[in-house]
């Protein structure tokens, strides 16, 4: 399959860079400035995500991980600079903490027609060293351009979102979306995504843009999926162990 990638232009200097034809639905984002250029998060490294962002500028790119999860890094290995919050350093410098039969699995868990050329069998989850470590408030300057780190633990221990002050788009990663959202993992804390999803609901937000799924998704959802998990909270069942609660629009798995 030729056409692996969609890109949706989000706006003249934003793009969204989704992989549909997989069951997880990843989406990186290209975020122009003047002077240089962020990818937040590289997808599934299916296909050639640093062929695609050529295709798009010229400028340096610096790519930025929201989390360290095999389907938003694999597409790393194309790219020379990548930042990642200090939590998951040592989960992308050799600790990852999942093993590689389980990514393929997960990989290969609903049927999917690859790129041409892909080889399960040769499928690896990327390892490198970050040239730059990520800190709650820490502001990435793009030229004319800033996001703002913030650290939302909860799906992983060093899990970031980012927003941008002056357009109040939020990428929010694996946080908010329209989907089941995951705190059932060892490495998962279902309070602390309680408390992530309660500082992000203090931000002023015109759109949200998602790690997964749909990329039309009501500000307001923000609200619903902390008066969620505090309702689960207020109940004692926001443990692990308790399964899957549904919400309508989305659903959480603890």
């Amino acid at each position: 399959m030729n056409d692996w990638f969609t890109i949706e232009q989000i706006d003249p200097n934003t793009y969204a860079i989704s992989e549909y034809w997989h069951w997880e639905q990843a989406h990186s984002y290209l975020v122009l400035g003047h002077e240089k250029a962020v990818l937040i998060d590289t997808g599934l490294g299916v296909e050639n995500i640093g062929a695609v962002v050529k295709s798009l500028t010229n400028l340096p790119i610096q790519v930025i991980t929201t989390h360290v999860h095999w389907d938003h890094i694999g597409g790393h290995k194309y790219f020379e600079h990548f930042g990642v919050h200090e939590k998951e350093r040592n989960w992308i410098c050799g600790g990852f903490p999942i093993p590689l039969g389980v990514v393929k699995s997960n990989l290969m868990k609903e049927l999917c027609e690859f790129p041409d050329g892909f080889n399960v069998d040769m499928y690896t989850i990327f390892q490198g060293k970050p040239n730059l470590l990520l800190h709650d408030g820490d502001v990435v300057d793009l030229g004319n351009r800033s996001l703002t780190v913030l650290h939302t633990p909860g799906h992983s221990p060093g899990h970031i979102c980012l927003h941008e002050e002056a357009t109040g788009y939020l990428f929010s990663g694996d946080l908010i979306y329209g989907g089941k959202l995951d705190a059932f993992y060892p490495s998962t804390d279902p309070i602390a995504f309680m408390n992530s999803v309660k500082k992000v609901s203090m931000l002023t937000v015109s759109r949200i843009l998602p790690g997964h799924y749909s990329l039309e998704l009501p500000v307001l959802i923000i609200s619903e999926i902390g008066a969620a998990f505090t309702e689960l909270y207020e109940v004692d069942r926001l443990i692990q162990g308790h399964g899957i609660f549904s919400f309508g629009q989305f659903s959480i798995h603890i």
